[in-house]
């Protein structure tokens, strides 16, 4: 059995580099980024032109998804005027998708006539930089809605636009902003 929702795919980052390395008081690195219109993704290995495009340590975890609407929840937490999606770092943005109940499943997204079939592998986990990037707060307000790090299984085209998500358990999309319980953190 399957469940199809429609979606938006607000926005498709692709960076050949690393911009979020060392100390975060030393400042992000200059690196290029594009919010394309349309990424090509190869089975086993990512999005093409990506900074983690077949490299062994990210195979499972090459294509970063994330609910835009998470990222609204925190600016309104946070008492922030808009945040930039771009500085999260995260590959596919979208609109109108839960995405935590994919958590260790095969799901698939279409888009522009393409099919592209992921796995969920794991939590997409935020890191300290959120706070000098996005807002003071950021990094603890996007603990448990960080959006799903996947392992790409056919390749594909992904568009930017309405879509399709594909899924093998239901989903809510009501509730694609809210945080899921996640471990205690030894964070502050």
């Amino acid at each position: 059995m399957s469940y199809r929702y429609d979606v938006d795919v607000l926005h498709l980052l692709v960076s050949p580099e690393h911009a979020y390395f060392g100390r975060a008081r030393d400042g992000a690195a200059d690196v290029p980024a594009t919010d394309a219109d349309a990424v090509e993704l190869v089975a086993g290995k990512g999005i093409v032109g990506d900074r983690f495009f077949g490299k062994a340590a990210h195979m499972d975890a090459a294509v970063t998804l994330f609910a835009v609407e998470a990222l609204e929840s925190i600016a309104a937490e946070l008492g922030a005027g808009p945040l930039d999606p771009l500085l999260t770092r995260r590959n596919v943005f979208l609109r109108g998708a839960e995405l935590a109940p994919l958590l260790g499943h095969d799901f698939a997204l279409e888009s522009g006539g393409g099919l592209v079939r992921l796995h969920a592998g794991r939590a997409a986990h935020p890191c300290a930089w959120m706070d000098r990037t996005l807002a003071p707060g950021a990094h603890k307000a996007m603990r448990g809605r960080g959006g799903i790090r996947c392992r790409v299984l056919s390749d594909s085209v992904l568009h930017r636009g309405p879509a399709v998500l594909i899924s093998p358990v239901p989903l809510d999309p009501t509730r694609a902003g809210e945080a899921v319980a996640l471990r205690p953190s030894r964070l502050p």
